[in-house]
């Protein structure tokens, strides 16, 4: 009797995780699709047609998801200190290695796992296509054949209490983390608004505050599940590559797999993609009709599953959440994804290459 009360709390809070994650993901497709949110995006046209206007926007998002977290997280409505960011010590290495190898990837690709969703909302199959790759190379690395050498190069141990920047800083300057949090955040708002055609865009500014406040609303949801729920879900937020691979084991295996969050983030994020598309009315069917490219994307799409999972997240997971929670594997990895995506794109634009 009580095993079974056990596992019907189990499945409810999974199914409230799940319903969480649903509503975050549309509200992230949706904010993407139409406001032009996308990282490898934001990088190639700063980086090779010195574009810098979505970058601006990438730094307005973050901005907002690093002051609306801690904001939160000071008014004792979330606990980051319980996410994984916080409770796994910073593996340097594994942040470098995996975000150069993860940005390399997603070069190659022509996305991240998110942009692939946002992509294959707009009907491109190649995205869906890369999605695919990605959560099966994802699971082969984490929990798959690749796991035992990953786990011995790129080993995770626990830590007790957080150990972030605002922490860091906080025991250098006496200051409050919370304030040295809101006052990063702002200065980083303050930096994307300064681009012109951000800040004359309500519809921009209005969707990179969207995705900026998907990551509180993630947590929120998440830590409320999981205090009455005695933990039966974890504390997490946006991310795109462990989350691939598990929607793909619960379309397979539903009737042997919880629902979580993760599963109604990724089907949100595509079901907000769609409606986006529809709203602009540029949805259509899109194929590869270049064998080599479609396999230059593919490989692109296996050595994101791995880097991702050796990061610890995407540039959605360690990009933006782990950088809003002002974790120090955020911001290292996220440089590292730039960089790699750098050499990638380099790659691309040698002759022969394109």
């Amino acid at each position: 009797m009580v095993i079974g009360v056990a596992l019907a709390t189990d499945v409810a809070a999974g199914l409230q995780a799940g319903t969480v994650g649903l509503g975050v993901g549309i509200l992230l497709g949706l904010c993407a699709r139409l406001g032009d949110f996308c990282t490898l995006g934001a990088l190639e046209t700063a980086l090779i047609g010195h574009d810098y206007r979505r970058l601006h926007i990438w730094s307005l998002a973050l901005g907002v998801a690093i002051i609306s977290t801690h904001l939160a997280d000071a008014s004792n409505m979330i606990d980051i200190g319980r996410t994984l960011y916080h409770t796994l010590a910073w593996n340097p290495v594994a942040s470098v290695a995996g975000g150069l190898l993860f940005g390399y990837g997603m070069a190659m690709a022509g996305n991240c796992g998110f942009g692939a969703l946002v992509r294959a909302g707009d009907g491109d199959i190649r995205s869906i296509l890369i999605v695919v790759v990605l959560g099966i190379a994802t699971y082969a690395t984490l929990a798959g054949p690749l796991a035992p050498l990953r786990a011995f190069i790129f080993p995770q141990t626990e830590q007790a209490g957080r150990s972030g920047i605002s922490e860091g800083l906080s025991s250098i300057t006496s200051l409050d983390p919370t304030w040295l949090a809101a006052a990063l955040g702002l200065l980083l708002i303050v930096t994307g608004m300064r681009h012109p055609q951000v800040r004359t865009s309500a519809l921009t500014v209005t969707c990179a505050a969207g995705v900026g406040m998907s990551v509180m609303l993630s947590f929120l949801g998440t830590t409320q599940i999981a205090e009455y729920s005695m933990d039966a879900v974890l504390v997490e937020g946006p991310s795109y590559t462990a989350p691939v691979g598990r929607s793909i084991l619960y379309l397979m295996t539903a009737t042997g797999t919880a629902p979580s969050f993760s599963v109604g983030l990724v089907f949100g994020t595509l079901a907000g993609a769609v409606a986006g598309s529809l709203w602009r009315r540029s949805f259509r069917w899109e194929a590869c009709d270049d064998p080599r490219e479609l396999g230059r994307q593919l490989g692109g799409a296996i050595l994101m599953g791995v880097g991702g999972v050796i990061a610890m997240g995407c540039t959605i997971g360690q990009g933006l959440t782990a950088t809003a929670l002002l974790a120090w594997s955020g911001p290292v990895t996220l440089l590292s994804i730039g960089a790699g995506a750098w050499v990638g794109l380099q790659r691309l634009l040698m002759p022969g290459d394109l």
